[in-house]
């Protein structure tokens, strides 16, 4: 009997053996696992090259912390150039005219507050070892007693996590730090400099790298990733100085010495969210501790943790309401990889970073636009 030639039927009783093996290895790839496995691949392959490139960025802290400064501070000032701009003023007189305003006032400020706090820095360190001294005793002694091993390796361990990362571990005293300081400070002067000037031509030659079809959605992420930088600088330093003005009265009215320069302290760790302003501000309840009391100590500690609330539920939402949007978990996490990877320098730039890049993601994944957002470009030209 002669045996026909079938192809496989419908149901696929018998494999088929006609296939070739480029078709078959296309439909081993094309189940939900193959696709599956091909996304995971695309997702390592991206993580790497994110890793990659974190681990060059901090390699060169004096080249990528300069700029990166000098990008924020520069979305920060932009407004008052075009201001400047939208009155007749030239657009490097403008440039000029902001930028050593901008510069001279935060030199005044910084200066002064640097000033204030060296000036009494050794009685505040007495006086804040004074309360460590006595909150020590106080845990040794109290209801839940701790041994001094304990308390000893808990604090070995908190040095070590504020020593931690690249940055901090080349953060040490000597000619080198100062050399590094002043050069970064130098350069970050001059950075933004120029990118308050050309800061538009030199973002146009950045885009035209990429395709023309998708230039018009890199230049719509740019510009929302401008406005949350300036945004986020603006809404910042005003929190951290209503912050820092809320301490400075309630340590006025109870009478706790130094209350000058631990409300600057206190401004100067509002640029960290969430915990910033309260953990500079354990300073001010140790020595109101040591000065006043455990009750007046007590009274700071609820002034601390009053203005942390009025700052999340009333001052971030009035003055950050579009920048920050992304949650506090987000937040605490980015604080935690920034301080990780480059100590206290990481976790100043770590949430405004963390913003922007939800914002390229906001803008190039097609999200709609918010409210205050700058109006969508129109598509470039097809060839």
């Amino acid at each position: 009997m002669e045996r026909s030639n079938v192809s496989p039927d419908s149901h696929g009783t018998e494999p088929s053996r006609t296939q070739s093996p480029a078709a078959r290895m296309s439909a081993l790839w094309a189940d939900g696992l193959g696709r599956a496995s091909i996304r995971a691949v695309q997702a390592l392959s991206l993580l790497a090259l994110a890793w990659v490139a974190v681990v060059a960025a901090t390699r060169v802290p004096l080249v990528t912390v300069p700029v990166l400064v000098a990008l924020i501070l520069a979305s920060a000032m932009a407004p008052a150039v075009r201001w400047l701009a939208a009155r007749g003023f030239p657009r490097s007189l403008a440039v000029l005219s902001s930028f050593l305003v901008i510069i001279a006032v935060a030199a005044g400020v910084v200066g002064g507050i640097v000033a204030l706090v060296r000036q009494q820095a050794p009685v505040l360190a007495a006086r804040a070892e004074a309360g460590i001294g006595q909150l020590q005793q106080f845990i040794t002694t109290g209801p839940v007693a701790l041994t001094g091993a304990q308390i000893d390796a808990a604090r070995n361990e908190f040095q070590k996590f504020l020593a931690g990362g690249t940055l901090g571990a080349d953060a040490l005293t000597g000619l080198r730090t100062a050399g590094e300081i002043a050069a970064g400070t130098v350069l970050t002067a001059v950075i933004l400099f120029f990118f308050l000037k050309d800061g538009e031509r030199i973002r146009s030659f950045l885009i035209g790298f990429l395709p023309g079809n998708h230039q018009g959605k890199a230049q719509l992420a740019a510009e929302r990733s401008l406005l949350v930088l300036g945004g986020y600088v603006r809404g910042t330093l005003i929190i951290a100085a209503i912050d820092a003005i809320l301490v400075l009265v309630g340590l006025l009215i109870l009478r706790v010495p130094l209350a000058v320069p631990l409300a600057a302290v206190v401004f100067l760790g509002g640029f960290i969210p969430i915990i910033g302003a309260t953990t500079a501000g354990s300073l001010a309840v140790l020595v109101a501790l040591v000065e006043n009391g455990p009750v007046p100590a007590l009274i700071v500690l609820i002034i601390l943790v009053a203005a942390n609330q009025f700052e999340h539920h009333i001052l971030q939402p009035v003055f950050m309401g579009r920048v920050l949007r992304i949650h506090g978990l987000v937040i605490i996490l980015a604080l935690t990889a920034g301080a990780t990877l480059a100590g206290v320098v990481g976790a100043l730039l770590a949430v405004p970073l963390a913003a922007v890049g939800w914002t390229i993601y906001r803008t190039l994944s097609g999200r709609e636009a918010t409210a205050g957002d700058p109006p969508a470009p129109p598509p470039a030209p097809s060839a």
